[in-house]
C-alpha cells in the first residue's frame, strides 16, 4: 500500500492532531510515534537508521496510508522520493510556543529512565547518526533554546525548498478542516475538527501509559 500523505512537521506542531484528522478523513491508519511505541517497532527503526541495507518501505509501513511525526520525519525526503504521488503536510507552529511545549513534554519524558524511553532514545540516537551521514532534521533533545529554534526554522525552510509547492501544504492545525481537506481533495466532515494532545493531555497520557507499563514514547501534538 503506497503512502498517500507524508507529514514533514516536527513533534509538538500538531502531529497527533494531524494523525487523528487523517484517520477520520479515511487517509489512515496514519503512522505516528505512538504507533511505534504501542507496537514496539523500535528494532525496525533502528534498522532503518543503521542504513546498512535498502529499506522496503512497504514493509515498514504495511497497513498504513499516511505517516507523520517521528520517527518518519527523519526520512521524509526519502519517503517523498519513494512515493512521488504522495502529498506532503508540513505542520508548523510559533517557534517559541513549540519550544515551551517540547521542553515540557517530549524532552522531559525522554530524560526518564523508564524502559520504553530507553528504547525511544536508542531510535533517536540512531536517527541523529543517520542525519549526520545524510542531512535532514535534527533531534532537538540535546540542543539549547537558541540552537533548537534555529534548527526548527531551518527545517521548515528546507521542506519548503525541497517539496514542490503544488505538492506541499504548510499547515497550522488551528486552521481546521478547510485547508487540509481542500489540499487533500476530500469533503469537509460534518464533525468538529479534532483538537488533541495539549501539553496537559500529553502529560496525562504519559502518566497513564507509564502506570500501565507501556510508556508514552514521544507522541507529539
Amino acid at each position: 500500500m503506497p503512502l498517500e500523505v507524508i507529514g514533514a512537521g516536527h513533534g509538538r506542531t500538531g502531529t497527533f492532531t494531524l494523525k487523528t484528522a487523517l484517520d477520520r478523513l479515511g487517509l489512515g491508519p496514519c503512522y505516528h510515534m505512538s504507533e511505534c511505541v504501542v507496537h514496539e517497532h523500535f528494532a525496525v527503526w533502528e534498522r532503518v537508521f543503521d542504513d546498512k541495507e535498502p529499506m522496503d518501505w512497504e514493509e515498514v509501513f504495511k497497513g498504513y496510508r499516511s505517516t507523520c511525526d517521528a520517527p518518519s520525519i527523519f526520512v521524509y525526503r526519502e519517503l517523498a522520493e519513494r512515493y512521488p504521488n504522495a502529498k506532503v503536510v508540513l505542520t508548523v507552529r510559533d517557534p517559541e510556543s513549540w519550544w515551551r511545549s517540547v521542553s515540557a513534554t517530549v524532552h522531559a519524558g525522554r530524560k526518564s529512565s523508564e524502559s520504553t524511553h530507553a528504547s525511544v532514545n536508542r531510535v533517536f540516537a540512531k536517527a541523529e547518526q543517520y542525519r549526520k551521514r545524510h542531512g535532514g532534521p535534527p533531534d532537538f533533545v540535546h540542543l539549547d533554546h537558541d540552537e533548537a529554534i534555529a534548527a526548527f526554522n531551518r527545517h521548515s525552510e528546507e521542506v519548503r525548498r525541497r517539496i514542490a509547492p503544488e505538492r506541499l501544504l504548510v499547515y497550522e492545525v488551528k486552521q481546521g478542516w478547510e485547508p487540509l481537506c481542500k489540499f487533500l481533495g476530500v469533503p469537509v466532515p460534518a464533525t468538529p475538527f479534532p483538537v488533541t494532545n495539549s501539553t496537559e493531555d500529553y502529560l496525562t497520557r504519559m502518566r497513564s501509559m507509564t502506570a500501565q507499563g507501556t510508556g508514552p514514547g514521544s507522541s507529539s501534538s
